[in-house]
């Protein structure tokens, strides 16, 4: 089986965030199993250290319980890739 490419490492911002908010990553897992979201604590240790991307679903559910914002996530991230020149469609 071939492993997906991690393209950027939000999960340095996911363990500041959680060590901020004084939890623990089982008493995350726990919050985002009450919200219907399953997710083992292998898994969500996988995403803190990069090894894996970050479902849409469990950053929703991690803005939710931090009421941050999205931009938490992303912070410090090299998001210059992004900001080419618009191409024009015809």
């Amino acid at each position: 089986m071939k492993k997906l490419k991690v393209d950027m490492n939000m999960g340095k911002n996911l363990r500041k965030l959680r060590k901020e908010n004084g939890y623990k990553q089982k008493e995350i897992i726990a919050q985002i199993n009450v919200l219907g979201i399953d997710v083992s604590r292998s898994i969500y240790a996988r995403y803190e250290t990069g090894e894996l991307n970050i479902p849409v679903s469990i950053l929703i559910a991690l803005h939710y319980i931090y009421k941050c914002s999205f931009d938490a996530f992303f912070s410090g991230l090299d998001l210059k890739v992004y900001q080419k020149k618009p191409i024009s469609i015809k």
